[in-house]
């Protein structure tokens, strides 16, 4: 018997302000650091031998407290740019009910949550290198690394943690769920909150949010 847990950062400042963040390196907010002790709470009862998390500081930050609230800093944890969040493209830094006004509302969701939409290219300060990802692009990072690194742990008995984004843990979720594009579509994970999947040898037995 083993665990996977899943956490999304807790809120980026980004968030707060309803922006597009994707790569750009913004801290937690205040409520973000607050959500990140109240999931640290919440694991208390779990001890875990690997903890992985993307590049991005909100990210890491939120793994930091949880491993602090638990008392487990001296966990093994790996960085790796292949959980970082989807790529925004010339959406990143732009507000979301700004986008929904511009282009409406419907067009906004499709950049938001499609599975093979990816938002608009165009090189800006915050897209210097013109780079745009769908979900479909992200998972074609995130999955491979997942089934190379995190997957094998738990399957050999680890209880792992993997701290990281809405769009690289929708793409995990999605094939660990067995999801469609048109599930995908709907399919929100909170910041914060921990989404436990139990293991028994390669099957998954339970999965909940905590």
């Amino acid at each position: 018997m083993s665990i996977l847990m899943l956490l999304r950062h807790g809120e980026s400042q980004w968030n707060l302000e309803n922006r597009f963040t994707g790569w750009v390196d913004i801290p937690l907010s205040s409520k973000g650091e607050q959500e990140a002790r109240e999931a640290g709470e919440k694991l208390k009862a779990y001890k875990f031998q690997k903890g992985y998390t993307s590049v991005l500081q909100r990210a890491i930050k939120t793994l930091d407290i949880v491993l602090e609230i638990i008392k487990q800093q001296n966990l093994p944890v790996e960085r790796d740019q292949a959980l970082n969040e989807r790529h925004y493209g010339a959406l990143q830094g732009l507000n979301k009910a700004d986008i929904g006004k511009q282009y409406g509302e419907q067009q906004l969701k499709i950049w938001r949550r499609s599975y093979d939409v990816p938002p608009p290219k165009e090189k800006t300060k915050l897209n210097p290198d013109g780079i745009s990802e769908s979900l479909k692009d992200t998972a074609a990072r995130t999955l491979p690394y997942f089934d190379s690194k995190i997957l094998p742990d738990v399957v050999a008995g680890k209880n792992v943690i993997v701290a990281a984004h809405g769009n690289s843990l929708r793409s995990i979720v999605m094939k660990l769920d067995n999801l469609s594009r048109e599930q995908v579509v709907e399919l929100n994970i909170p910041t914060g909150v921990p989404l436990l999947y139990r293991y028994e040898g390669s099957n998954i037995v339970e999965h909940r949010y905590l």
